[in-house]
């Protein structure tokens, strides 16, 4: 059971490992981008490639989607990035249970979002994790994690990229030994929780009253989705890729200070962000030196705060 991007490299490792995958269940095709054509999963896209049965319920909570669970007879369910949350009555279908492979190392980051809210909040490190999937967003007990380091500058693609790849081996090592009857299943400490909410658009929207450090890791963890936003002589900057600058400025923060080749922002507490790359509304990206040269920005002038109309 899985939908995004995340979930393909595990799919794939099951299918070369051998396992009889007798169904791969992801969420129905939704319209995506700026034509709103229908878009298959990507995970639905690899079960394709790898002619396997593909199902799509719009729901599990009906007599259908329990029909067609019974109907499949799995002894193991793996879930990874489905997007929805199991009902009681499929936990208990499989013998050997639902495994859960999560982009965090549980009980932190527990939630829709672990890699991206791990990056905004300056975390230096995070992990994958096995568990056994309870009838709670992501309260089961663990089965193993592995641990990795969070470049001061990776971005939510790229950490994506290295925790999905770390996964795969994880959960054939875990479902190896479940299968054996050698791995039990951790109790979670459940005090020491964090959330890590879906995102939403308002996430995006800069204060630049905040430090430097805190909005650059904003910007790596929400691009391109939501996207980090501002606003310029009324219409709407993104911003896609900054640098924390040494040194420091009192004046008001969104202050721009435009040279030759870079464009820096005045933040919080007086520190100094470099703004490496941006997309003026309804423009191509450009570089922040271009974006200043071209704009011809006048002393004194600022970023601004965006609002929800």
């Amino acid at each position: 059971m899985g939908t995004a991007a995340f979930a393909v490299p595990t799919l794939v490792h099951l299918f070369e490992e051998g396992y009889k995958i007798s169904g791969v269940v992801t969420q129905p095709d939704k319209a995506s981008g700026r034509g709103q054509s229908i878009q298959a999963s990507p995970v639905k896209q690899k079960a394709f490639e790898l002619h396997l049965p593909i199902y799509q319920p719009a729901t599990l909570k009906n007599d259908n989607a329990r029909a067609l669970f019974q109907a499949m007879e799995p002894d193991m369910i793996v879930v990874v990035a489905y997007g929805k949350i199991l009902p009681p009555w499929l936990l208990q279908l499989p013998r050997f249970g639902a495994i859960n492979l999560h982009g965090s190392l549980l009980p932190k980051y527990r939630g829709a979002a672990p890699i991206h809210w791990a990056i905004a909040n300056g975390e230096t490190e995070t992990g994958v994790c096995t568990m056994q999937v309870d009838e709670g967003l992501d309260t089961g007990p663990v089965y193993l994690c592995e641990k990795t380091s969070i470049a001061p500058d990776e971005t939510v693609i790229r950490l994506s990229e290295r925790l999905a790849a770390m996964g795969p081996p994880l959960m054939v090592r875990t479902i190896g030994e479940v299968i054996k009857g050698n791995l039990k299943a951790q109790p979670q400490i459940h005090s020491e929780a964090t959330l890590a909410p879906i995102l939403k658009k308002q996430h995006g929207y800069i204060d630049w009253r905040d430090a430097a450090a805190n909005i650059h890791n904003r910007v790596r963890a929400f691009n391109p989705w939501p996207g980090t936003v501002t606003r310029f002589r009324s219409a709407v900057c993104k911003i896609i890729k900054t640098k924390v600058i040494e040194g420091s400025n009192l004046a008001d923060p969104g202050t721009l200070v435009a040279g030759k080749r870079a464009l820096r922002v005045i933040c919080g507490e007086g520190t100094l962000l470099e703004v490496l790359e941006l997309q003026p509304e309804n423009r191509k990206p450009v570089s922040g030196g271009d974006f200043a040269n071209g704009a011809r920005i006048q002393p004194g002038e600022k970023f601004e705060p965006v609002a929800d109309n």
